[in-house]
Order: structure tokens, then sequence, then C-alpha cells
């Protein structure tokens, strides 16, 4: 069996390149800066660094600007609606046309990618579909949970609505390292859970629509903090320190053990 870290600090010898890529408010780009600043100030020395951030909105909704400008960093957007609006195409993966003008869309952030030499991509609440290479991605829901086919329970944008609705006890937020599916890639890590507690019992809630939406949007701002914000940052610091490794068969190692369930602490 041969294992191959993400990324190896010993042989490149220096820090890992990161590339910020964020869609709204960045709340995960801005803890992950913050995590950068920490280690810096603790240890002398981080063993990644953030370079740029890049957003798909241009509409003024990002606060990517916002954020580049109090971090010092070079901000980028590209506007994706006005990218399909003007070709008057539909925004969609799910047609080979679709994902070719996609992959056109990406030539921008990739020309991004190599002009710094970027090491991974940061997905931080990135809303589009993106067919670059080596990203790390955060989700709000424990990937581990399997469907009896085999695949992933609960994926896509309404994870913890699904995940509450089923009658899960908790909920969680995972970290994956992004293939070309969605929420299909090697899971790298798991945060504590976050008990659903319920004002009422599920069964009673979904008959009050507006309230039981209410309550999932309150337990994913609860995730965030107890999830999003402590296992990105942290999943990027332990790639940059050379502690997870892929095996021939995309398999996640951390400190050359298995986790096939994603690493916990």
């Amino acid at each position: 069996m041969s294992l191959t870290p993400i990324f190896d600090p010993k042989k490149t010898g220096r820090a890992m390149r990161v590339g910020a890529f964020m869609s709204g408010s960045g709340t995960n780009i801005t803890k992950l800066i913050e995590h950068e600043k920490r280690l810096r100030d603790k240890e002398g020395v981080s063993p990644f660094e953030v370079l740029f951030i890049f957003s798909d909105r241009s509409d003024g909704s990002c606060a990517g600007e916002k954020i580049a400008l109090a971090s010092g960093l070079p901000y980028f957007s590209y506007d994706i609606r006005s990218f399909h609006r003007l070709r008057s195409l539909r925004r969609t993966v799910k047609t080979p046309e679709g994902l070719m003008v996609r992959e056109a869309y990406d030539r921008v952030a990739k020309r991004l990618t190599h002009a710094f030499e970027i090491d991974i991509i940061a997905l931080g609440g990135y809303m589009s579909y993106t067919t670059l290479k080596g990203g790390i991605n955060v989700h709000p829901a424990d990937l581990s949970i399997l469907l009896p086919d085999g695949t992933r329970k609960y994926v896509g944008d309404h994870a913890v609505r699904d995940a509450i609705s089923a009658g899960e006890s908790t909920v969680c937020a995972s970290t994956l390292w992004t293939d070309k599916g969605v929420d299909t890639g090697p899971l790298l890590m798991v945060s504590q859970p976050l008990p659903a507690t319920l004002s009422r019992p599920i069964d009673v809630l979904r008959k009050d629509n507006e309230k039981f939406l209410k309550e999932v949007d309150l337990h994913q701002e609860q995730l965030k903090e107890v999830g999003d914000w402590k296992i990105f940052p942290h999943t990027i610091e332990m790639i940059a320190r050379g502690r997870f490794a892929l095996d021939e068969n995309s398999h996640v190692y951390v400190d050359g053990q298995a986790v096939p369930e994603g690493y916990r602490e």
C-alpha cells in the first residue's frame, strides 16, 4: 500500500500555499485567516499561508473584498451569473454542454492558482460547482452516514434540514477532499456533534413549516460555530503539516492510520 500526503512539507520545504474561494459572508475564510495568524503568533510561523481571495460574485453581495482589505490580501471576483447570462446559457453542470461551460468559467480561477503556485483551494462557502482540482470543502452534515446503497445520505444544499427531518438526534459538519461529484470526495474530518434540540416533536413541527424552517436555520447557524469554524481551519492546518494522506483508492489516512469515517477529535 502506498500513501501520498495531500501536501508534503518535508518535500517542499515551505508553507502550504492556499487560495481562498467564497461566495457570501465568508465566515469560514475569516476563521481560516484568523487561525493562520494565531499559529504565526504562537509558533512564529504558520504551516500554511492564504495568498488571495477569489469570489464568483461581483454584485456586491459577497464580503470577499472587505475581508481581503482587512487582511492585506489580493482580491479577485468573476461573476458566474453574468458569465452565463451573457452567453444565454443556463447555469448547470448536469449536461455535457453545461460542464464544458463551467470548465471555461474556471479557466480564470485556474490562471490565478497557477500564478500564485497554489497547493490547495479552500472552499469556504463557495456556492459554485468547480472543476478545479485540489479543493477542501466544508459541508453541514456528517458525511459518514450512508444510505443502504453506500452513497452519502445528507448531501446538497439542505443537509441540515434533511438530517433533522429524518430524526437525527445530532448534526455535524464535515470536511472533504473534493472530486468530480457533489459532496462525494474523500471524507477528511467530522466535527463534534450539535444536539438537534427542537421546541416541539418533529412530527408536530413539520406541520408548521415556517416554524420548522426557522429552527433548521438556527441549528445551521449554531453548527457553524461548533463545526465549520473549527474543523475547516484545523483540517487545512493538518494537511499543511503533512498529516493527511490518500492511498491509491483515495482512502483517507491521518498519521498513517486509516480513518474511514473521518478523523474525529
